[in-house]
Parts: C-alpha cells; sequence; structure tokens
C-alpha cells in the first residue's frame, strides 16, 4: 500500500484513545478514525462483523445502536476481545461480547430504546483483520418508536455531527442499494461537513437483494452520481443466513463469487467486497493519519508539556518505598509552607485574577472592613448630647456649677472607648475565618494522601485557634490600655480653650482634599420598572459629590450628586436579585435623585458593598444610626431644653469627646493589624517552618499517613501511561513522517445530485436503472468513462446489464419511457481514492 511505515501508528492511536478516555480528556485530542453512518437496518453492524469474522454486534429491529462503539481492531496471532470499562478481562467467546455491549448500553440508556452519546470501546485482537479505528453510530431514523423522546431523530443527527464534522474523522456512508440514492440522509449529512468529498467513502450494500435485470455498475464504478471517493459494493448476510448461523467465512466467499459470477460487477470484482473494503479502509486511514499528522504532532506535544509537570510530581516518590514516603512528606510539608507564605505575602505565580483570596482579603479586612466597624458604632448625636447633659448634672449635684467638669468628659470617653471592643474582636474573627479556609486551600495540593491532609489541615488549624485566643486577649488589653489613662496632653487633643471656639460647622468640614478622586467602578441604580429599571452605571466618587456616567470613558455624565446631609442605610436583598444592596438617601428628607428620596446601589458580592461603604465613609458620608423609640423621645423631652450655660458645657465636651474619640480610633486602627499579624499570622507562618513537621511524626505512623488515596493510584498510573504514549507517538511520528508514500488526493467531482430537499419529485431520483445506455459518456454527472478492460464487450464503452442474452437496445429517443424493469434506487457512500487506482 506503500505506507508501510505507518503500520505501527494506527495501534498507537488506539492506546492514545484508551489513555485519553480514561482520564477523561478525550475531547481535548482529535485522534483520526472512521465513523460509520447510515439509516436505520442499512447493514452497517453487518460490514464490521464481516471485518471481525465474528457475530458480536446486537441486532434486532428499529434502533439496535444506542450508543457509540468505538471499534478497534489490532492485528494479533491470538483471538480475543477487551471493553475499556472491564479492564483485564478477555473476553474469548464472542456471544458474551454481544451480552456485555446489551448491558453497557442499557445501564446508561435503560430499555426503552433511548440513546446515549457516552462511547464504548470494544478491541478486538485477531489474526483476520487489518489495523483500524471504526466508531459504529446508531442508524438515522425519522420516527420516534416505544417510549423514545420525540426529538430522537434530532438527537441522534447531533449525535453523528459530534464526531463527523471533526477533520479527524473519515466518514463511511452505508447506504442499501434498494434504496433511493439521492435522497440518502448518510450521504447528505456527509456532504454538510465535507463538502469536498475529501473525508467521505461511500459503501453499497444489499446488492444481491436489487430487482432482477437491474444493477449498480455504473454507480460503483464512480459514473453514475459520482463522489469524490467513490463507491464500494459489499454483500452482507441475510436474514435467514443470520438465523441459520451461516459462517461468516462462508459468507464472504459467497460474497466474492456473487462479484465474480455477476455479469455487471465482474470486471470489478477485485475492487469489491469486503476485504477490499477492509484494506481500502485501512490504506485510508494511514494516509489521512499522514495528512493529519502536523496537526496532530503540535497537539501531542501541547499535551506533553501540560503533563510534564504533574509526571514530575509522581516521579519524586514510589508508593511502597519508606525512603521515598520520607522524602514526599519533607517535600509536602515544604511545600505546604512555601503556598501558605506566598497566599499571605503575595506572589506573582498562578495569580487569581477572578477573587480576592489571601493576603489580599485579610488587608481589605484590616483597611476597609474593620474602619467602617468602627465608623458604624460611632456615637448617636442626641444620646450623646442627653448622656453629656446627664453626666455634668450628677457631678455637680445639688449645686449649680459654673465651670465645665473634666469627670464629665471622662466618663463619657471612657464609655465610648469601651464600645470599641466589638468592632475589634469582630476584625479577629474575620481573620481567622480567611486563614482557615487558606489553611484548606494549600493543602487541597496534598490530596495525594487523604491522610497526610487531613491530619495537616487539622494540626494547623488547631494552632491558629489557640493564637486566636491569645489574639483577643491582647486585643482587649489594647482597649483597656486606653481606658486606664486619659491623655489629654496629646499632640492632636485640641484641649478645653479650642473646644469652646470650635463650631459645628468646623466640626463637619471635610478631612480629605475636594477634587480628590476616592473611588471608581460599576454599581447598578435600582428602579422600577415603572420608572425605567435597572441599570448599570460607571460611578465615580469625590471628597464632594458622586458622579455617574454611561461607561468608563466618563464622557456622558448621567447625574452629579453632592455628597452634603448624605448617609448610608442598608438595604434587604430582593427575593428574586443575586446582589447584595445599600442605599444612599438625605437626612433633611430632600430628594436624592429625580423623585427618589433615597437611591439603591448594587453590588454582585457583600464584599464589594463593603468596601464602597468604606470609601464613602473616606468620603464623610457616614451610615445611619437607630431611631430611639417614640416613647423614649417623649420622656426625654424635657432634657432637650436647656439654659445657655449647661448648653454650652454640653456642646464644649462633645468637642472634646469628638476629638479624643479620634486619637482612640486612629490608635486602634494602627495597632489592630500589627497585632493580628504579629500574634496571628506571622506565628502561623512561622509554626508551619518549624513545627509542623514535629507534629505529623508525633500523630501517628507515617507509613499509614502517606498511603495514597485509591483514585490518586489510579490517576497517577493513568497519566503515566498517557504520558508515555504521547513521548512514544512523537518518536514514531517523526520516523513516519520520512519514510510515508504520499498518495494523491483523487480529483473533485460534481456531487451536486446528493439531494438538499428531503423528498425531491420522483422524476428526478437516479437510480441504478436509470444509467446511460452504453457508449453514451456521463456528462450530466461529470464525470469521465472509465477506460476499456478486458471483458467489456466494447472497447470504452460500458454495458449497462448484461444479465439478458439479447443484444444491447439502442438508445432511445427523448420522451419515450425505458422499457428496463423498475427496480429500488441504491443509496452509496464515498470511497477511497484507490477505487479510482
Amino acid at each position: 500500500m506503500g505506507n508501510r511505515g505507518m503500520e505501527d501508528l494506527i495501534p498507537l492511536i488506539n492506546k492514545l484513545q484508551d489513555a485519553f478516555s480514561s482520564i477523561g480528556q478525550s475531547c481535548n485530542l482529535d485522534l483520526p478514525q472512521i465513523a460509520v453512518v447510515g439509516g436505520q437496518s442499512a447493514g452497517k453492524s453487518s460490514v464490521l462483523e464481516n471485518f471481525v469474522g465474528r457475530d458480536f454486534l446486537p441486532r434486532g429491529s428499529g434502533i439496535v445502536t444506542r450508543r457509540p462503539l468505538i471499534l478497534q481492531l489490532v492485528n494479533s496471532k491470538a483471538e480475543y476481545a477487551e471493553f475499556l470499562h472491564c479492564k483485564g478481562r478477555k473476553f474469548v467467546d464472542f456471544d458474551e461480547v454481544r451480552q456485555e455491549i446489551e448491558a453497557e448500553t442499557e445501564r446508561l440508556t435503560g430499555s426503552n430504546k433511548g440513546i446515549s452519546p457516552i462511547p464504548i470501546n470494544l478491541r478486538v485482537y485477531s489474526p483476520n483483520v487489518l489495523n483500524l479505528t471504526l466508531i459504529d453510530l446508531p442508524g438515522m431514523t425519522k420516527v420516534a418508536v416505544g417510549d423514545q423522546p420525540h426529538d430522537i431523530e434530532h438527537q441522534i443527527r447531533d449525535m453523528l455531527l459530534q464526531f463527523i464534522t471533526k477533520e479527524s474523522c473519515l466518514i463511511l456512508a452505508v447506504t442499501p442499494a434498494n434504496t433511493d440514492l439521492a435522497n440518502s440522509d448518510a450521504l447528505k449529512i456527509a456532504k454538510e461537513v465535507d463538502p469536498q468529498g475529501l473525508r467521505t467513502i461511500g459503501v453499497i450494500t444489499k446488492l444481491d437483494l436489487m430487482d432482477e435485470g437491474t444493477d449498480a455498475r455504473d454507480i460503483l464504478e464512480n459514473k453514475l452520481l459520482p463522489l469524490r471517493r467513490g463507491y464500494i459494493g459489499v454483500v452482507n448476510r441475510s436474514q435467514k443466513d443470520i438465523d441459520g448461523k451461516k459462517d461468516i467465512r462462508a459468507a464472504l466467499a459467497a460474497e466474492r463469487k456473487f462479484f465474480l459470477s455477476h455479469p455487471g460487477y465482474r470486471h470489478i470484482a477485485e475492487r469489491m467486497g469486503t476485504p477490499h473494503l477492509q484494506k481500502t479502509l485501512n490504506q485510508q486511514l494511514t494516509n489521512h493519519i499522514r495528512d493529519t499528522l502536523p496537526g496532530l504532532r503540535s497537539k501531542l506535544q501541547s499535551q506533553l508539556l501540560s503533563l510534564e509537570k504533574e509526571v514530575e510530581e509522581y516521579k519524586n516518590f514510589r508508593p511502597d518505598d519508606p525512603a521515598r514516603k520520607t522524602k514526599a512528606l519533607l517535600q509536602m510539608v515544604q511545600q505546604f509552607g512555601v503556598d501558605f507564605e506566598k497566599c499571605i505575602e503575595g506572589s506573582g505565580d498562578q495569580v487569581d485574577t477572578s477573587n480576592l483570596s489571601g493576603g489580599a482579603k485579610i488587608n481589605r479586612i484590616f483597611h476597609e472592613r474593620f474602619p467602617f466597624e468602627l465608623v458604624k458604632m460611632e456615637f448617636d448625636e442626641k444620646e450623646l448630647r442627653k448622656e453629656i447633659s446627664y453626666a455634668i448634672k450628677n457631678i455637680h449635684g445639688v449645686r449649680t456649677g459654673l465651670f465645665t467638669p473634666d469627670l464629665a468628659f471622662e466618663a463619657i470617653v471612657k464609655k465610648q472607648i469601651i464600645k470599641l471592643k466589638d468592632p475589634c474582636l469582630k476584625c479577629v474573627d474575620l481573620v481567622v475565618t480567611e486563614l482557615v479556609a487558606l489553611i484548606r486551600k494549600c493543602t487541597e495540593k496534598l490530596g495525594s494522601y487523604p491522610l497526610l491532609k487531613e491530619e495537616t489541615e487539622r494540626i494547623v488549624t488547631t494552632y491558629v485557634r489557640e493564637r486566636e485566643g491569645k489574639t483577643k486577649d491582647q486585643v482587649l488589653l489594647l482597649i483597656d490600655i486606653e481606658l486606664s489613662y486619659i491623655n489629654t496632653n496629646h499632640e492632636d487633643f485640641i484641649g478645653f480653650a479650642n473646644a469652646q471656639q470650635r463650631t459645628a460647622a468646623n466640626a463637619t468640614k471635610k478631612r480629605v482634599m475636594p477634587n480628590q478622586v476616592i473611588r471608581r467602578g460599576w454599581l447598578t441604580i435600582n428602579i422600577s420598572i415603572m420608572k425605567g429599571g435597572s441599570k448599570d452605571y460607571w460611578f465615580v466618587l469625590t471628597a464632594e459629590s458622586l458622579s455617574w456616567y454611561k461607561d468608563e470613558e466618563e464622557k456622558e455624565k448621567k447625574y452629579m450628586l453632592p455628597l452634603d446631609n448624605l448617609k448610608l442605610r442598608d438595604v434587604e436583598k430582593g427575593f428574586m436579585s443575586s446582589k447584595h444592596v445599600f442605599a444612599i438617601f438625605n437626612t433633611e428628607q430632600r430628594n436624592v435623585y429625580k423623585d427618589l428620596r433615597q437611591i439603591e446601589l448594587a453590588c454582585d458580592t457583600q464584599e464589594d458593598v463593603d468596601s464602597w461603604k468604606a470609601s464613602f465613609l473616606r468620603a464623610g458620608v457616614y451610615p445611619e444610626k437607630d431611631q430611639p423609640d417614640s416613647e423614649e423621645t417623649i420622656n426625654s423631652s424635657d432634657t432637650v431644653s436647656m439654659d445657655p450655660q449647661l448648653e454650652r458645657q454640653v456642646e464644649t465636651i462633645r468637642n472634646l469627646v469628638d476629638s479624643y474619640i479620634g486619637i482612640a480610633n486612629k490608635s486602634i486602627r494602627d495597632l489592630m493589624p500589627k497585632t493580628i499579624m504579629h500574634l496571628m499570622i506571622n506565628s502561623a507562618k512561622d509554626f508551619i517552618h518549624s513545627e509542623l513537621l514535629a507534629y505529623l511524626y508525633s500523630a501517628g505512623d507515617q507509613g499509614s499517613m502517606m498511603e495514597e488515596s485509591a483514585e490518586q493510584a489510579q490517576r497517577r498510573d493513568e497519566m503515566l501511561r498517557m504520558y508515555h504514549a504521547l513521548k512514544e507517538a512523537l518518536v514514531l511520528i517523526g520516523d513516519i513522517s520520512t519514510t510515508t508514500v504520499s498518495v494523491p488526493v483523487p480529483p473533485p467531482v460534481d456531487d451536486n445530485w446528493i439531494a438538499k430537499d428531503p423528498s425531491p419529485p420522483p422524476a428526478s431520483r437516479p437510480t441504478a436503472a436509470t444509467a446511460p445506455p452504453p457508449g453514451r459518456p456521463p456528462a450530466a454527472f461529470g464525470a469521465p468513462p472509465v477506460p476499456s478492460r478486458p471483458g467489456d464487450p466494447t472497447p470504452g464503452a460500458v454495458p449497462l446489464v448484461p444479465s439478458r442474452p439479447a443484444r444491447v437496445p439502442p438508445a432511445l429517443p427523448p420522451g419515450i419511457p425505458s422499457r428496463r424493469p423498475p427496480h429500488r434506487p441504491t443509496v452509496i457512500r464515498p470511497s477511497e481514492p484507490s477505487l479510482l487506482d
């Protein structure tokens, strides 16, 4: 065949197919193969059985093949079969092969004639086969039967297209000779995906069932209704032969006798029949593999590169070697420590571009979430003034005080400092939650050893929980230290003189640069459908205003909202909404946007909401406080009206408290991250690097701890098998590409005869009986006359049906119907270029 250098490549492709299928990566590499398509009962399964020489495929009426069957034929001295899902089991009895196919089919599809695209992999070893890889696909049907879904036609069509649309797949189109060839579903679907006919091979079955006096000679010679790769005719066993257990070898001998004795086929008998089809397919598959070698080589190389890292890890140990287990334990503990530190400190390796994690998330807790929690507990103005007035009156007692008492200031400040405990402890809890998630993420790489993974996660998590208690004790100690001494000589403290002169306007002035841009980003404005519905806008937050634009180019401004008198409010997430919402409103009951008293802004995650709230805090927009009950407000109404002297004292202490709490908040915001980093995070890193290994050794038997999981052992074996198969394939491809003999592609033919309308008028349907008369070239189909062969009655002419003793009638004038007996038209599939040689 000129391709002996490639004889070993088909078994290697089979090996690759098994390797990829077993590890679930079959879609990553389109390996060359032959897909068998055709209508139901077209004889597809019989053709495959003739290849093998054994009865092994399910039979029956209607749809029998309900899952793709990947059939790998391997030339071997012994004869047996193997299934990929029954590893290690050899089937010598081919009746058991049929039963296993039926059982495996029903396991996924049930017994109701349903179908499934998940293939069954079957490999047959036999001295009677050539190396081939074929896929037997369900037959195309039009009508659902039994419990089949009503769209069974589309399901089968979609399944066929999954295989035959790949450029690496040859299409074996099987069509019975007693049907209409021009309307062959197999040829039509093949032309859809292979319009040039480069991958389509035609097969005509049931030639022995054609009406008496008719044949398909001109079709098999590719003169009538031509295909680029032509046709090959075969004769399968009849249902009577199958029921009578007729031997396939005897059937092949009968097929050979049929072609040699039939007057219409004897001159092309050497190019007909199952043995020639098998040889042709073997040659075409090897030639097709040669054509796809460059692309296949590049894909194999990319697959090899992607596997090298994992394979390198597997080379670091042997499952039963104690020395290897110890080395693997050391390596994995070290790698765990490195991964944990990289997640905390940040690294350019394997950067997550979709979510914040590790150190970045902890940073957000320190500088966005924690400051926001501090501001949330800020004092309510009315309540604070009431407390100050009570404190002043209680300190003066029965006397009327002439001066502002500093004890009132100290009492109020200490009460506010105590409130810092809750947000500080919550900050520790948030960091611990993130650390535990980080530990779980870093131990995923230890999944090869379940016990080691579980023990490592337990030990490190327990240590973090221990440090959590010590960190909280230290945080509470910091609060107690703040309470122990109120330092009124602090350089940032305004003092009594400045407090008396300070006005409310000065107290509320902006703490940032007027034109400073604090944040940009996308937000959704939630508006009812009646008013236009929700829309996404690009928001820009500055120290003085909140503006939103159509997009991030910031050219088309939709609105600008001043920040004066604005506050934030939490809003519950809608029942049908997946977004998280908060609102902005005006404290003076004015409309914020158009006729809306508040605008609701939505983000995709709660983290984004917290981050935006923290940005608003920097701009001086604070969250609203819970309003006191109406009864309490009435009862305390007498304290609202104060004499001028008391009101001045309250205002002075109010300003002093505001100044000192600002100093305390600033100090706590600075010390909290430092305390958590020192006592918990850095301590955990040191523990992992210096003590984790000792804890693991003391936890139990290292041998059992380093036992691989069954899934990991299987994955490792499959990965190594695929890795070596890829390397072997690349070596073999390197040798083959220089020794293969190229076979030219046959010239294109006019295949427009393939009907595009599913039901063309009967007069337009070409059949074997309407072949052109002898000597007249079939110009209508664009195919040249076949050169004369020995035995032809007229040189250069083709006899139509030499089955009658009478002479061949002359050509009939146009309009006169032919008297030849009618027959059923033949449907065919494209064939190998060797057929035209």
